[in-house]
């Protein structure tokens, strides 16, 4: 009998301390600062989608067409011409001087306008724009991390990658 209660201390020794390392249950050491490491079993990158603007100059040549110089010779014509309406209203009427003036004047830019008509030259030239560029990329906000401590699993978002194993907090409190 007397053998019996020497093994029997060194086998209860060694099923509190097999119980100690179950609770734990995380194969690490901890200080009982109230942290202690989990093994982490699953690491899932989460991303979403930007949309980014970027601005660009698109220049392209463009066929534009430039009027010629105007030519005296359809200015003192229609000049003329209009000052001659202008005198046959001024018989009918009063004011012959006034209406003179006023038919040559308009008569003039008629002329005008129509000896520039002819003579257009057309050369390019370069234009260019301002235009939103925009591109959707993919920007890492950060990780669903999947981690088992204590028998139990659980899930917590991180901004880096924890590697192998994550840090946890520890909080016992007496049951009542």
């Amino acid at each position: 009998m007397h053998l019996h209660r020497k093994l029997a201390v060194p086998a209860l020794l060694a099923a509190l301390a097999s119980a100690s390392v179950q609770a734990g249950g995380s194969g690490y050491h901890h200080d009982g600062d109230g942290y202690d490491f989990a093994r982490v079993t699953d690491v899932t990158p989460i991303y979403r989608d930007i949309q980014v603007r970027r601005p660009r100059t698109e220049c392209w040549e463009e066929t534009v067409a430039y009027p010629g110089p105007g030519s005296a010779a359809g200015t003192v014509i229609g000049g003329l011409i209009g000052a001659a309406v202008g005198r046959e209203a001024g018989h009918r009427h009063r004011g012959r001087n006034a209406r003179t003036l006023a038919g040559a004047a308009v008569g003039a830019a008629i002329g005008h306008e129509i000896s520039r008509a002819g003579k257009v030259r057309y050369g390019t030239e370069q234009r260019c724009q301002v235009v939103d560029q925009f591109t959707t990329e993919r920007e890492l906000v950060g990780y669903d991390v999947r981690y088992r401590y204590n028998g139990r699993h659980y899930l917590t978002r991180t901004d880096t990658h924890p590697g192998d194993r994550i840090r946890v907090r520890v909080d016992v409190t007496p049951a009542w």
